[in-house]
């Protein structure tokens, strides 16, 4: 069984890219937790504990056949109008995936009917906190190439070695 070598090549620039980037952890939320995108939840408090940064995601579940997720503005969604929303989020699944890409409040409401009776949630997406600063060096003299290159780069070709050898 060949193993083709460009492939390997990639999979060790990938795994040595994915080394020496920082960690990103954009956070996927399911809207009301396990009791999904429905009558049952109080949006106001479910949101109140979190933060949500510019690159998380908003998961809706709820009954495709009777609900759905509206993009409003501030307006519509204190006075529960669904009738121009920003945008419609509903896919027809039940299952819905919204992107928080932009640093801004957003504003959601389910229609025909459903937001006078709770189902609605303002969500304010802020910009994510800096990553933590590193430890100052206590040595006089600057990292050696080898602890900033070869280390990083051994682990991710004994992670490539790894992954080679579970598809043989």
């Amino acid at each position: 069984m060949g193993v083709n070598r460009g492939v390997l090549l990639a999979a060790a620039a990938l795994l040595f890219a994915a080394v020496m980037l920082p960690e990103v952890a954009a956070v996927r939320y399911i809207v009301g937790g396990n009791m999904g995108w429905s009558q049952s939840v109080n949006y106001t408090i479910w949101a109140q504990d979190k933060k949500f940064y510019n690159g998380d995601w908003l998961f809706f579940v709820y009954d495709r056949n009777q609900m759905n997720v509206l993009e409003v503005n501030k307006t519509n969604f204190e006075s529960c109008n669904s009738e121009h929303p920003l945008h419609n989020w509903t896919t027809g699944a039940g299952r819905d995936v919204v992107p928080l890409n932009v640093t801004k409040t957003f504003y959601f409401i389910s229609g025909k009917g459903f937001c006078f009776s709770g189902m609605k949630v303002a969500i304010h997406v802020e910009k994510p906190p800096p990553p933590p600063s590193s430890s100052p060096i206590k040595s006089s003299s600057p990292p050696s190439l080898r602890s900033r290159v070869f280390v990083p780069a051994l682990f991710a070709v004994a992670a490539a070695w790894d992954a080679l050898l579970l598809l043989l």
